[in-house]
């Protein structure tokens, strides 16, 4: 005879939509305690597959829909189920429709999802060659276009699945791809007003850091995007003068030619130096370095800072310059890396 939780597993199934909304609602709010999402656990077969049919329906029945699913997906064994079956797929199928409602809960269940090796693997689609980066281009093109400040944007939380992402070096590689030009759009969102997307874009860009030392080249493509995003947030509160600037991008100069909101959360400093730290190992990352005037930067960035953390992590940083040679600008003649 089956249990009442088999019976209400079953009624997510039920082609009458009053009893499968009612299903439905009852299902998410189980999913909200530790016990409740420990008991539908055990019909992991049954109500994983249900919930993702819900997500097509009206927003009435897809919202809890979706919402359970973000529950359950704090499971890593449920996650990891859910990715097997091709949750992914169909998140991404959802979230691209015309009249899709919910795409903020499901680029939140991606985020939860991505937190899997499996999970990156089928964002990326690496075993599919015709389609391989589809998905992930998608999300980048929605994370630069939809930003709007005076709205709640449902794709902000894209920046935690390009940190996810990059965490792993297929990942890696293919934002730092120049024929997809996936990071130098990214990195267009750093000076956005929500924490959250530069708190993604700011991760994103520390991970893919890790790659300087085969993707330098690709890197320094971007220096118009890349050394702004790097030098603003630990540039201190000094106004340069024309002259100073003069050796600098366009962008990165102009920032740092007026008066500027400081960048108040350590966690961005503290990343940002990181990331520059990994491109001036580099030798050709050391010489584009000094050719913005970073080592000056720096230095009246390193004058204003109080965090213990982040004047640490300038002290890394200078300690480089200073061990590695890099107390005065390299040569032109340096031999570059092969």
């Amino acid at each position: 005879m089956a249990t009442e939780l088999e019976e209400l597993v079953g009624f997510l199934s039920s082609p009458s939509p009053p009893v499968k909304k009612a299903a439905v609602e009852i299902v998410r709010d189980l999913t909200g305690s530790e016990d409740g999402s420990l008991s539908l656990s055990k019909y992991a077969s049954t109500v994983l597959p249900s919930l993702s049919q819900l997500l097509k329906e009206k927003k009435e029945v897809s919202e809890p829909a979706a919402e359970a699913l973000i529950n359950l997906s704090l499971n890593s064994n449920l996650a990891a189920k859910m990715v097997e079956m091709g949750m992914i797929k169909t998140a991404m199928d959802v979230l691209y429709k015309p009249d899709s409602s919910i795409a903020r809960l499901l680029v939140m269940l991606l985020v939860n999802l991505t937190q899997l090796d499996s999970g990156i693997v089928s964002l990326l689609q690496i075993e599919d060659d015709k389609m391989q980066g589809l998905f992930v281009t998608k999300l980048v093109r929605s994370f630069c276009r939809s930003s709007d400040e005076t709205r709640d944007d449902p794709f902000d939380h894209v920046g935690s699945i390009l940190v996810n992402i990059s965490k792993k070096e297929a990942g890696r590689k293919m934002l730092l791809d120049s024929k997809r030009g996936l990071l130098k759009q990214i990195l267009r969102q750093f000076d956005s007003t929500s924490p959250l997307r530069k708190k993604g874009v700011s991760g994103t860009l520390r991970n893919c850091c890790f790659e300087a030392e085969n993707q330098l080249q690709n890197l320094l493509l971007i220096t118009e995007f890349l050394w702004p995003a790097l030098l603003l947030p630990v540039a201190g509160k000094k106004i340069y003068s024309e002259q100073e600037t003069s050796k600098m991008p366009l962008e990165l100069g102009s920032a740092l030619s007026i008066e500027r909101e400081p960048w108040d959360d350590p966690e961005f400093r503290v990343e940002a130096l990181e990331s520059i730290y990994l491109i001036i190992v580099q030798e050709a990352g050391l010489r584009a370095f000094w050719s913005v005037n970073g080592p000056r930067i720096l230095q009246d960035g390193y004058e204003d800072e109080e965090d213990p953390k982040v004047m640490e992590a300038y002290e890394r940083v200078g300690s480089l310059l200073v061990h590695g040679g890099g107390t005065e600008e390299p040569s032109s003649s340096s031999e570059t890396p092969k």
